[in-house]
């Protein structure tokens, strides 16, 4: 266990990435009710690629901002009011109007039984232990949410802890984090409803299923940490919202609390704030021998952060500023007593492990006890008195062991080019787990036997697909600077490069987080349809380190959009596919991505798929937690940030009189991260600029967030819509290769 060096607040954008982009691992994939929009009148049945909607009229106000001087307009300011009566009225009619057009698409039905059929396998979660009981996530297969388990022993009946599918009717409720204490005896969770990043924290009797009365709201970014005696636990709230304001109102001012088990909230213990920075954000945790609670300090989603300390033994102990400065990343690894292991790129872009003693901190005093390596340090666990640690080469995994000094000590061999994660534990520990998952391999979970090196197979999915006929292979680009970027594509095998293969074209760049393989069922019926599933790893990302996610951030941003357009055309010019059959893909920073390179390079793609994108860079840090991004992208407050954001905000680049390609915009209305106000003002804006043909829709998903705990049924209608668009707009049906794959 460990301190990340970025609070929950800290990757308050990027997070939705890892619980519902289609290039991730669907260990935990969340079937529940589609809104069944009714078919409007004005929604053409789109017998052909080229048939033009009629869309809902979306009035243009006289509203104008000065910006350093420069004026600019923003005609569609009311549609950040999703709840407005005139918003409302929008909202429906743009809903009427694609879920209309959806649905007349001859190849949707197919696509989403298959999705349906593959989707339905049994999926695990990596299991962890807390005293002497086992814990893990389960879905049986089309489980609206995963459900938690915990057993006495692996080979025990495991029995069901918490079934997040019993708390609504339409599966929308969904545990957000749990921690259990060191015996096992105790759980405290989080829940979270229709997708807000909002939790109210409970507790569990693990031995009884019984919830104690203790309730703990207005919880964000935030986990829960024990003490070692199980008598309460750490855990940072904001103040309760003004009325109207908790899906959209600015989040500042984070506060670490402690709650006594039994007590009422109100008599919680504030344990650290800063009332003089109200951008600070604060992660608690105690450390594996009980001594320290260890306290996080980010700032907005910049990897630099602070790390203090509070002696929990000394009940008049003040907290103590132990790494003060905001020059590096610091990840808490373990301890051994007082001498602190820290991952850092401190002096080492790419990552290396330190250690300092809390007797004599100062920096003259530390340790290197793993230098810097060729490859990106990810992630360092201290279990069984050693170190596992696993790195990034060309953004895949490696696995290697070494001792508390630093020695080598050999490393996990993994089935081929994936990923890793897990590896969770404390210090004394002799076994962990782990997962393991490429394109094309299903997320398989393994317990790792620390004593005698060994790896078993724990759980192993059965999905309805040959793995054998597909492939995944890693080319390198240059983009348009000369910087060599890696890329990853996945099909099937015997595939011809004849400029006719169906693309899709995903990317993130953003946030330090690295684009790894992972497994998706989405991504597999892709493949089905003989498609092509590349996967760029941009600057702006963790691929490489520090050095790498600063080429793409603030005034260097650009970097991230030519990244994604030097990769299409190298898509085009190796004949993989043409214009037409090319689609981009994104998702929050992902879906401004989309936004960017659609706006700079309209004439490149045939279909764009923006998903809960920051659209409007000049207004993204008005909203909930959108202050925090400022550290990737800057702020239009600054004037020469400003002048970045400007030339690249996909709201304020679409050109009235321009052929677009076809775009199918998503969205929801609960995301309380990227308000669907960037989407609504951005599909308005597109709408009345097309010049083309091809159709400009948006997707709003009711009762849904930013992504995180949207339930299985809602994913499998989502990605059943964009691929059904998106294949339909490329003058492909789909029907027919579905059909082959069912019969084989």
């Amino acid at each position: 266990m460990r301190i990340r060096a970025f609070s929950a607040a800290a990757c308050a954008l990027w997070l939705t990435h890892c619980s519902h982009a289609p290039t991730q691992l669907e260990a935990q994939a969340p079937s529940a009710s589609q809104p069944a929009p009714a078919p409007a009148a004005s929604a053409s049945a789109p017998s052909q690629a080229s048939s033009r909607p009629s869309y809902p009229a979306a009035r243009k106000d006289e509203v104008v901002d000065d910006y350093h001087g420069t004026k600019v307009a923003d005609p569609y300011r009311w549609l950040e009011n999703p709840d407005s009566p005139e918003s409302r009225q929008w909202i429906e009619a743009q809903n009427q109007l694609a879920f209309g057009y959806l649905e007349k698409i001859p190849a949707r039905a197919q696509i989403k039984q298959r999705m349906t059929e593959l989707w339905d396998y049994e999926k695990y979660g990596v299991p962890w232990r807390e005293g002497n009981r086992y814990f893990f996530h389960r879905n049986n297969g089309l489980q609206a949410q995963s459900v938690l388990y915990t057993a006495d022993s692996l080979e025990a009946e495991p029995r069901v802890l918490l079934d997040p599918n019993t708390l609504s009717a339409d599966g929308t409720v969904a545990l957000s984090g749990l921690e259990i204490t060191d015996d096992g005896n105790l759980m405290a969770y989080g829940v979270a409803s229709a997708g807000s990043d909002w939790k109210e924290l409970r507790v569990r009797d693990v031995r009884t299923g019984k919830d104690l009365p203790d309730v703990v709201k207005w919880v964000k970014f935030s986990g829960a940490s024990w003490t070692k005696d199980g008598k309460g636990f750490f855990y940072s709230r904001y103040d309760e919202p003004k009325a109207g304001e908790a899906m959209s109102g600015a989040n500042y001012y984070q506060k670490l609390y402690f709650h006594k088990l039994g007590t009422p909230q109100a008599e919680d213990v504030l344990v650290y704030e800063r009332k003089d920075q109200k951008e600070w954000g604060f992660s608690g945790f105690v450390s594996d021998d009980g001594r320290y609670l260890l306290i996080n300090v980010s700032h907005g989603t910049s990897p630099k952060n602070l790390v203090f300390y509070k002696d929990l033994k000394d009940p008049k102990a003040q907290v103590v500023e132990l790494l003060k400065e905001w020059e590096a990343d610091y990840e808490y690894v373990g301890n051994d007593g007082t001498l602190f292991y820290f991952k850092t790129d401190l002096e080492a872009p790419r990552g290396r492990l330190v250690a300092l003693d809390l007797r004599k901190p100062e920096r003259k005093n530390w340790k290197e006890i793993l230098p810097q390596g060729a490859e990106t340090l990810s992630n360092v666990s201290f279990i069984n008195d050693q170190f596992v640690v696993s790195v990034m080469k060309d953004a895949r995994s490696q696995v290697r062991l070494y001792s508390r000094d630093g020695k080598a000590k050999g490393e996990l061999a993994l089935p081929g080019l994936g990923t890793t994660y897990g590896f969770g534990g404390k210090r004394q520990d002799t076994e962990t787990f782990y997962a393991y998952a490429s394109y094309t391999t299903p997320t398989t979970i393994y317990r790792y036997d620390l004593k005698t090196g060994q790896s078993q197979v724990f759980k192993a999915p059965k999905v309805k697909f040959d793995p054998s006929q597909y492939e995944t292979t890693q080319i390198f680009y240059t983009s348009k600077d000369g910087t060599r970027v890696p890329m990853f594509l996945s099909h099937k095998k015997g595939l011809k490069l004849d400029g006719t293969n169906p693309t899709l074209l995903y990317g993130y760049g953003g946030f330090n987080a690295p684009m790894m393989p992972g497994f998706s069922v989405a991504n597999l019926v892709w493949m089905e349809q003989g498609g092509v599933f590349a996967v760029a790893n941009l600057r702006g990302g963790g691929e490489y380190g520090r050095e790498w996610h600063e080429a793409g951030t603030k005034l260097r941003k650009q970097n991230v959009f030519d990244d994604f357009i030097s990769a299409a055309e190298w898509l085009l010019a190796n004949k993989y596919t043409s214009t037409q059959r090319l689609a981009i893909n994104g998702r929050s920073n992902g879906g401004l991505l989309v936004g960017a390179a659609v706006t700079q390079r309209p004439e490149l793609f045939g279909v764009a798929l923006p998903g809960v994108g920051v659209m409007d860079m000049l207004r993204f840090h008005k909203f909930t937690i959108g202050w925090a991004w400022t550290s990737d992208y800057g702020s239009a407050e600054n004037p020469e940030e400003f002048k970045a954001l400007y030339a690249y905000s996909p709201l304020h680049n679409l050109k009235p009189g321009t052929r677009y390609p076809a775009m199918l915009v998503h969205t929801a209305d609960h995301d309380d991260r990227v308000v669907p106000g960037h989407s609504f003002k951005f599909t308005a804006a597109a709408q009345a600029a097309q010049a083309g043909e091809a159709p400009v829709l948006i997707r709003i998903e009711t009762k849904a967030g930013h992504g995180a705990g949207k339930p299985t049924g809602k994913i499998i209608e989502e990605y059943t819509d964009l691929w059904a668009f998106t294949l339909h707009q490329m003058g492909l049906g789909g029907g027919q290769a579905v059909a082959a794959d069912q019969s084989r």
